[in-house]
């Protein structure tokens, strides 16, 4: 277990966030100027087009070399170095940029590409398992597979198109040297993590924000745990640290692409805020204050759950003033009130894919593309949140109560989801029988203890 506690906290530091905070500041939260969408900051369709045709010729470099083995896939990428790393990087991270809502044509571009890789090339001839086997690049991740009958007879098998996110040997060196060996059942949970059982070439992982493994989610209804794929500075990533170096190598049933990193199956929401000071300090002393933390960490109590976790930026918005009363012995029964309205428990919402949970019966659902509305209650008595998702390609835009953005989507942890918001969340009020929301306007703490005061009369701390 300490092995595992190792890795989730070198994957973990850098999960939800770019690791350098001066990056952090400009890409994410960007405190100096705001925008009210992220559709505001699309390019012209000319722009759009020029980033299509730029990203088309990067794929197809990196395609090609998916066209016999593994091995080419690698070397092609270390032989090349940072001129290729360079260019790739380049138009992953453009492609934030490229899907324009009116305009399809970089997914066309892709399939198009994809459709090149497929039809230019000799056909596979081997299953996954044979090409990881064969592969002097994954001679540790072989090993490890070779531990389970299993999962080799899984992975030669043709029950389904699998994918396998394959970490080559220098992804396992990354692991601390004096870590104690994990048990053959952690182990397997890992390579579990690492397989989907559905087919994600590379041009559909470029437009899809999470990804369903062979790992059943024990916390989130027995429902497939699931990887995030992530466009940063470094390029293409999974779960936002493990980089794609390699795409596209097919085998007769399935495809692979190679990682430097090795996924860890996520630890618990609430442990992941604890993980993280730097971003949600604020919120960690609010939950332990409240006993809120406690509670969410108890999955005894709900299957699944959807945290929107409001940064340390979020609540510096709000004042000092506000921030004092909250934080004082007389306002923390308002601050629980408070922070149970960002928590949904039962129902696991995704940006792409939905699990709800009804009693020990859970619902997958996908969420379509173009747009998709859900109200979500929160612990907060009788009230949900007005969740809507603007979904076009890779761009997907979430917005809540309708002011409230969602500005990093996807924190996979292993009860749930957790999203981080631009704004502290306030619950709305009731004026002249009407429910009115809070659109940003600027609260003083009057105001906020009229909005929190009907949730507070009988919970006693």
């Amino acid at each position: 277990m300490k092995y595992f506690s190792l890795l989730t906290l070198v994957a973990i530091s850098t999960a939800l966030v770019i690791p350098n905070d001066e990056v952090m500041s400009q890409v994410t939260f960007e405190p100096h100027h705001t925008s009210d969408s992220v559709f505001g900051r699309l390019p012209s369709q000319k722009n759009s087009n020029e980033l299509a045709n730029q990203a088309e010729s990067t794929f197809s470099k990196l395609i090609n070399t998916g066209k016999n083995a593994f091995d080419q896939a690698i070397e092609y990428a270390q032989g090349t170095g940072e001129k290729v790393q360079k260019s790739c990087r380049q138009a992953t991270f453009d492609a934030n940029s490229w899907l324009e809502s009116s305009s399809e044509s970089v997914e066309q571009k892709i399939r198009d590409i994809e459709e090149y890789g497929k039809h230019g090339h000799h056909e596979p001839n081997m299953t996954v398992y044979e090409l990881i086997a064969k592969s002097e690049y994954t001679t540790k991740l072989a090993a490890l597979i070779n531990e389970y009958e299993d999962l080799v007879q899984l992975l030669n098998g043709t029950a389904a198109n699998y994918t396998v996110f394959a970490p080559i040997d220098s992804a396992f060196e990354k692991i601390p040297e004096h870590a104690p060996k994990p048990s053959k059942e952690q182990l397997k949970k890992l390579l579990l993590y690492h397989t989907s059982q559905e087919f994600y070439p590379a041009g559909r992982v470029l437009v899809t924000h999470t990804i369903p493994t062979l790992l059943v989610g024990e916390e989130i209804g027995g429902k497939p745990q699931r990887l995030s794929t992530n466009i940063n500075l470094k390029g293409l990533t999974v779960n936002f640290y493990s980089r794609i170096i390699a795409i596209n190598v097919f085998g007769t049933n399935g495809v692979i692409h190679g990682i430097d990193n090795l996924l860890v199956p996520p630890p618990k929401s609430a442990d992941i805020i604890q993980l993280l000071p730097g971003e949600f300090s604020t919120l960690e002393l609010g939950l332990a204050k409240t006993g809120l933390f406690k509670a969410i960490n108890d999955t005894s109590n709900h299957v699944g759950g959807t945290l929107f976790a409001p940064s340390n930026f979020a609540f510096q918005k709000l004042g000092p003033k506000i921030n004092a009363f909250l934080f004082s012995s007389y306002g923390l029964k308002y601050l629980k009130a408070l922070l149970k309205y960002h928590v949904v428990a039962n129902q696991t919402l995704y940006s792409d894919a939905y699990y709800r949970a009804e009693d020990t019966a859970v619902d997958e659902t996908g969420i379509p593309k173009g747009y998709f509305h859900v109200d979500l209650p929160t612990l907060l008595e009788d009230k949900s949140l007005s969740i809507d998702v603007a979904r076009y390609g890779r761009i997907i835009n979430i917005k809540i109560n309708a002011f409230s953005t969602v500005t990093i989507e996807d924190g996979i942890a292993a009860d749930g989801v957790i999203h981080v918001v631009s704004n502290v969340l306030i619950p709305p009020k009731s004026l002249g029988g009407m429910t009115q929301q809070w659109d940003g306007e600027e609260l003083e703490v009057e105001g906020l203890k009229e909005r929190l005061e009907p949730y507070t009369a009988f919970d006693e701390l």
